[in-house]
């Protein structure tokens, strides 16, 4: 009995000592402080205290002082590994000395880095630079820094983002226009090679934390499914995080959402006050602060590029109404009121001239009552677009003040990736995919729904003349690379640190390949010669630093320009401009490149291109002509190429790995966020759709198919059990229904599209089938030939914007879908 005792008590003992020894490793091993009490500190022995100790300081020091020597880190080589290990290794723990081995981290004082990016906006348009949309937090911006009004972009979206990231041109980024026109040549393919590293890879791989919240058109949309590959999203492209959406533009309150690779939906309804735009500045808010608790001393680039001021200007009645009646006075006023506000500004030189009414844009007084009201309203919901913008980025600003190191934070604010739009066509729209399609909205059309302008079930985009005033005092438009009022965007940049107001408007000729650059040198990082083992291209652009501090720094001396071959070339002052192709015709495709009408001038003398020296100048004209020539074979921007509409329905390819042998695709539940060109051909074809479904008759309901959108798209759902199949071509619904519900348990719910069209739109007759019997049938006119639009393809749900309001999205099926099985008859890629 006795013995049985003395084993308790040594049980016992060694259960405490483990425990003491657990609760010190706790309390003490993992945060390298003495945080324990009682007993538990009473039974570590001397030799281990010291030993702890050591450790303690050990890990201390490797957190607060990374180790740097003559060979590590080597910033020109990345990724960097891991710093070489100084401590010793012996047979056993008490004859080795541990080091703790270090990741790169950026250089001492290495800054913040914010790059804004909106879209679409024109020089004449925020107030900063003489513009009468009110602007107050860009104003302040600028107050804090400088304004620059001689950045130029590549004057359309996709192209002027990969110039940005990489710091290369366009053409040499695989992005000599955009991925839905993407042509099978490297430069136009849409492919940001590998040897182009963004600026997000080089600054994460240096040690910064790189967040991309907002619009991404740089990832083909064939390669946005689940099935990848990812490596040209923008997690792939150097960036720990992404929120936004994959595409050249998003519905505001329905937005195709992705953050990092996965489909997400916002978390709550247009009516319950969803808006993207107030979504992803919220999201960036969050993340930056919680970055800054949890490692103040690291520093972080944040790509900040929203959908605004990109088409459907969506924004709420509230801010719309501020500006009734603004605009009133028409566009030639506008442009008036905006250029004697930029001269006295110190905005545009003195000697500046306002450009003439170009022919393609009527005399504001040549228009009737029902234009002007239509036009006027379309232009005061831009601009209420614009200012709640403006406002959302204000609280992204404040929010930056409040950082612990708030000076040493870079903002780099792009007013645009280009120009003015004018693709909203000669009247404007309220359904801008129909106009992309091709088909224009009568002003009846557009006044008899003008109460849904700026909400949910519209898709508006202002008239050309509002384009052409929104680039004053320049020429042309977005797309029209040859000429300013395209590729000639505001800029501002704030840097508390380093920055110093004083004043004066910095006018050197600078372009977006300059900004990769400016923040290597800022953050003294080298651009590196290899990434991930391949050899990297040399940046097209210079550092303007210097220009942080000297009003006169001079910029790049040459600049060539080319999309949808409107052609420029910029050296030393003189520009020669090609103007090819117009935005709102892409059915045109003028060819005959060699007849375009080239046009020069000395930007020197004429800030705004209004006075052409062609006639007079003709060797100065030929040497420039010559010198594009040279530097389009150079960067990759031949071939040329102006087809509009052909382009965009070119077949893509498909998705990799995507078998279209057969013309048979088959999905199954959960299939979503499929970009159209990666779903089934659904366009100018005839197609069969089957889907298998288990039901509970009239209990079950939601969407088995859609595709689409509020402009235009398809989608199969069942009501209270009874199928109906809506066709929604631009707002023209075409819907065929049973008049019953579906049988209790298994069904076959058939569609057959049998198209009877030769060219792109055509007519089609549509049966609806349950079992193989014909419940409904129909006819249409015309089907879309081009795009459903910015939506997506799925099974079991409609994501993002609805097809129809019949229904509040995702309505969910509630049955079980077995398969959908659509067949096209024929293989290849999709449209």
């Amino acid at each position: 009995m006795q013995e049985v005792t003395n084993t308790t008590v040594v049980e016992v003992s060694m259960r405490l000592f483990l425990s003491a020894i657990f609760l010190t490793v706790i309390f003490t091993g993992c945060t390298g402080e003495d945080q324990s009490a009682g007993k538990a500190a009473e039974v570590t022995t001397p030799a281990q205290n010291t030993e702890n100790e050591g450790a303690a300081t050990q890990r201390s020091k490797a957190a607060s002082t990374p180790k740097t020597s003559d060979t590590w880190p080597d910033r020109s080589h990345l990724p960097i590994p891991l710093s070489p290990f100084e401590g010793k290794i012996g047979r056993t723990y008490k004859e080795s000395e541990p080091d703790w081995q270090d990741g790169p981290m950026p250089p001492d004082g290495a800054p913040n880095v914010i790059v804004i990016l909106l879209d679409d906006v024109g020089f004449g348009q925020p107030s900063t630079f003489g513009g009468l949309i009110p602007t107050p937090n860009l104003d302040q911006l600028a107050k804090e820094g400088l304004r620059y009004n001689r950045f130029h972009t590549t004057a359309i979206c996709g192209p002027s983002r990969a110039a940005l990231l990489t710091g290369r041109d366009h053409h040499e980024s695989g992005s000599g226009f955009l991925m839905e026109w993407a042509t099978g040549f490297p430069s136009y393919s849409t492919y940001i090679p590998k040897s182009t590293a963004t600026i997000g890879e080089i600054l994460k791989d240096n040690g910064y934390g790189t967040w991309w919240y907002g619009k991404n058109h740089n990832t083909p949309d064939w390669e946005t499914t689940i099935a990848g590959p990812f490596d040209h999203w923008p997690t792939g492209m150097g960036f720990e995080y992404f929120y936004g959406f994959n595409a050249g533009e998003t519905h505001q309150f329905y937005p195709v959402l992705f953050e990092n690779t996965l489909p997400v939906e916002p978390d709550k309804t247009p009516d319950e006050g969803y808006h993207f735009m107030t979504d992803m500045t919220d999201k960036a808010i969050a993340r930056m602060k919680f970055a800054k608790s949890v490692a103040p001393k690291k520093p972080f680039f944040m790509y900040f590029a929203p959908g605004a001021m990109h088409a459907p200007h969506h924004v709420t009645a509230e801010w719309r109404e501020k500006f009734k009646g603004k605009f009133d006075m028409g566009w030639e006023k506008y442009r008036e009121q905006v250029f004697a506000r930029q001269k006295d500004m110190g905005i545009i030189p003195a000697d500046t001239k306002l450009t003439p009414r170009p022919e393609w844009v009527p005399a504001w007084a040549s228009l009737n009552d029902e234009q002007k009201t239509l036009y006027t309203k379309l232009m005061e919901n831009f601009a209420g677009y614009f200012a709640f913008t403006d406002h959302e980025i204000g609280r992204l600003l404040d929010a930056v003040k409040e950082l612990p190191n708030a000076d040493n934070t870079m903002i780099v604010y792009i007013v645009g990736d280009n120009g003015a739009s004018a693709e909203g066509g000669p009247d404007g729209t309220l359904n801008e995919i129909r106009a992309l399609n091709g088909i224009p909205t009568t002003i009846e059309e557009n006044l008899a729904n003008i109460e849904k302008l700026g909400g949910p079930e519209s898709e508006p985009h202002y008239p050309v003349g509002w384009a052409w005033a929104g680039n004053t005092p320049f020429q042309w438009v977005k797309q029209v690379a040859s000429h300013l009022g395209g590729t000639r965007n505001p800029m501002v940049i704030s840097w508390p640190a380093k920055i110093k107001p004083d004043g004066q408007v910095r006018d050197a000729f600078l372009h977006l390949v300059d900004v990769v650059p400016t923040i290597l040198e800022a953050a003294n990082i080298p651009m590196p010669e290899t990434v991930n083992g391949i050899e990297q291209k040399p940046l097209a652009g210079k550092s303007f630093l210097a220009s942080f501090t000297d009003p006169e720094f001079e910029g790049r001396p040459d600049q060539y320009f080319e999309v949808f071959s409107n052609r420029s070339m910029y050296s030393d002052g003189w520009k020669a401009n090609a103007q090819h192709t117009l935005p709102w015709r892409q059915d045109l495709a003028p060819g005959n490149w060699d007849k375009d009408q080239w046009e020069l001038y000395n930007l020197e003398q004429d800030f705004s291109e209004a006075n052409d020296l062609a006639q007079k100048n003709p060797d100065k004209l030929a040497e420039l002509k010559k010198k594009f020539d040279e530097t389009a074979k150079r960067k990759e921007v031949y071939p040329l190429d102006d087809r509009g509409a052909a382009r965009l329905g070119m077949p893509k390819p498909p998705v990799p790995g995507a078998d279209t042998s057969s013309g048979t695709y088959t999905y199954y539940p959960g299939a979503t966020r499929i970009a159209e060109v990666a779903g089934p051909p659904l366009k100018n074809g005839s197609w069969t759709l089957t889907a298998d479904l288990n039901t509970e008759g009239g209990k079950t309901e939601g969407v088995v198919m859609a595709l689409g959108g509020v402009a235009a798209g398809i989608v199969l759902y069942l009501d209270g059990g009874i199928p109906v199949f809506d066709y929604n071509y631009f707002e023209e619904h075409t819907t065929l229904k049973a008049n019953k519900p579906l049988p209790a348990g298994d069904a076959t719910v058939t569609v057959d599209f049998d198209y009877q069209g030769s060219e792109p739109g055509g007519p089609a007759k549509i049966t609806l089938k349950v079992n193989g019997e014909e419940v409904a049938s129909g006819d249409m006119k015309a089907t879309v030939g081009g795009r459903f639009g910015i939506d997506t393809f799925g099974i079991g749900e409609d994501t993002g914007q609805p097809v129809t309001h019949e229904y509040e999205p995702p309505y969910r099926f509630t049955g079980e879908i077995k398969k959908v099985v659509i067949s096209t008859g024929k293989a290849g890629a999709s449209p």
